[in-house]
């Protein structure tokens, strides 16, 4: 009997970056199976094969359309490690700023108009939000929505006036940045960066930086909530009501492993200090499920084929020797996905801004944690709230560049050599393994953030990080699986283009259809 009580759905996710599909198997209604299916391949890798040792720093961006400085940095430095390259104070503070402006203009993006735009699903038509849900974020009208879109573009002018143009720019060079911003440039970051900050204060948190950043634990989060209305009325302080009151603390835990690479290298002599002794501003590091944050040891990351659309191979690779050869049978019944399975030391580990805060030590995630482990909820706070941590260092940093000073040190050509580019973009971890010989690309491997979060199984049959968080959720409506919605878009899922899934050639039983969320 309870065979035949179990459905499946394929889900398609709108509002994605990414060739996405999901198959869900439900019981009684709730999630019981999960399959993440990546049904693009896009073979960069082996387009970059025997071209130009720089020719990287120009395809890279290409890779995603949102991510393309990060693409960018991690490639320069992958190039900066095979060359010995020593980077001037200028270069960093010029690198650092354009990061920044890209992962402050995706939180509130993906936040404002991707998540926020359940908060008014017709499933939510009888919720008391509901009517202040649909006068923010009803799509391109909504007054959150309109001010997301303004002020979001507003700080990526900060890349374009750095690095030339956004998205695509290909400034980053090993040896620092090609590009010599002038004290009027200085002058507009700061400008944009303050204005920014305002709109920021004002219309997200309600509260100065400083008020939020004494937040410190969940009771700390509900007396904040309750201290006045400005801080109910902003759009966290939304998020936070709407997240109680549907439950989206209940949804999504997942493996509970996390993984950060770190990003934002604190050059020397700046007045900016992180929460650690790493030498970044936001420490790398690995968090196995209930243990205390370690060291990220890029040696222990190993990708997986076994269900994936590539030739097969025993166990994991490092990407160093990772093999991207594609190959789909008409015959094949196991493999269901061209993401491979990124693993650190053999865990499947979510990355993102959630794990960002708890390798860099922030104690009100720590302490969320601790109490329920991670969620849906938890993962877009850390989202919304991560240009709280970021705008202060811009402002300082952006002051500190000496236009009088180098930004740039001469690095003559790429010598033959290994290296590897490890940064957190937008999303996560991200990485760009590189081998030189001759002048000429030998060997290109990238693991993106999605595919850690949106990997398939692994070589031991081991979920992926939101396969593994979709299980135990409860669908109410199997024909608008909105909670479905939720845990995958924690994530923030890209994968490079938007779905357009069709419903399969299912029998007519009603066990397997397609829907839209």
């Amino acid at each position: 009997m309870s065979e035949n009580r179990k459905k499946t759905i394929d889900v398609a996710l709108n509002r994605v970056e990414g060739d996405l599909e999901l198959r869900i198997e439900h019981e009684d209604g709730v999630v019981t199976n999960a399959w993440s299916k990546g049904i693009m391949y896009r073979g960069f890798e082996n387009m970059l094969k025997g071209r130009g040792a720089l020719d990287g720093l120009v395809l890279t961006p290409r890779v995603c359309g949102i991510c393309g400085t990060a693409h960018l940095l991690t490639a320069a430095k992958a190039l900066d490690m095979i060359s010995g390259a020593q980077l001037p104070v200028n270069a960093l503070l010029v690198r650092n700023l354009a990061m920044m402006a890209e992962h402050i203009q995706s939180d509130l993006r993906h936040g404002i108009l991707m998540f926020m735009q359940d908060c008014h699903n017709p499933a939510y038509a009888g919720l008391p939000l509901y009517g202040e849900a649909v006068r923010r974020y009803q799509a391109f009208k909504g007054r959150s929505v309109i001010g997301a879109i303004g002020m979001t573009k507003k700080i990526l002018e900060i890349v374009a006036i750095l690095g030339g143009q956004w998205p695509n720019s290909s400034f980053i060079v090993p040896g620092g940045v090609a590009s010599v911003p002038t004290f009027n440039d200085i002058v507009n970051c700061t400008y944009i960066i303050n204005l920014f900050t305002t709109w920021y204060e004002e219309q997200i948190l309600g509260c100065p930086l400083e008020r939020w950043q004494q937040v410190r634990s969940e009771q700390d989060l509900q007396a904040w909530l309750d201290e006045s209305d400005a801080h109910r009325d902003g759009d966290l302080g939304f998020f936070i009501r709407f997240a109680r009151l549907v439950g989206l603390d209940r949804l999504g835990r997942g493996h509970g492993n996390f993984v950060s690479f770190g990003q934002l290298e604190l050059p020397q002599g700046s007045a900016v200090r992180g929460r650690t002794a790493d030498p970044l501003l936001l420490a790398a590091g690995f968090i196995g499920q209930g243990q205390a944050p370690a060291g990220c040891d890029q040696e222990l990351v190993t990708e997986h084929v076994a269900y994936s659309h590539f030739v097969d191979y025993p166990g994991g690779l490092h990407p160093s020797e990772g093999l991207t050869q594609p190959y789909v049978s008409p015959y094949e019944i196991i493999k269901y996905s061209f993401c491979k399975a990124p693993r650190y030391n053999g865990r499947p580990a979510e990355t993102g801004p959630l794990a960002q805060m708890l390798t860099s030590g922030h104690p009100l995630f720590a302490d969320m944690i601790a109490a329920g482990g991670p969620n849906a909820y938890v993962r877009e706070l850390a989202r919304l709230t991560r240009p709280a941590e970021l705008l202060p260092a811009m402002k300082t940093w952006a002051g500190e560049i000496d236009p009088e000073a180098p930004f740039y040190h001469s690095v003559r050509e790429i010598p033959d050599g290994h290296g590897y580019g490890l940064i957190d973009a937008s999303r996560g971890a991200l990485g760009h393994w590189v081998e030189i010989s001759r002048q000429k690309i030998a060997h290109y491997q990238i693991i993106t953030p999605t595919a850690w979060n949106g990997s398939p199984r692994d070589h031991d049959g081991v979920r992926g990080p939101w396969e593994e968080a979709l299980i135990g959720t409860p669908i109410a409506d199997p024909d608008n699986p909105v909670e479905i919605g939720h845990v995958i878009r924690s994530f923030d899922a890209c994968q490079v283009c938007s779905v357009h899934l069709l419903t399969n050639n299912a029998p007519a039983t009603g066990r397997s259809r397609c829907v839209r969320v």
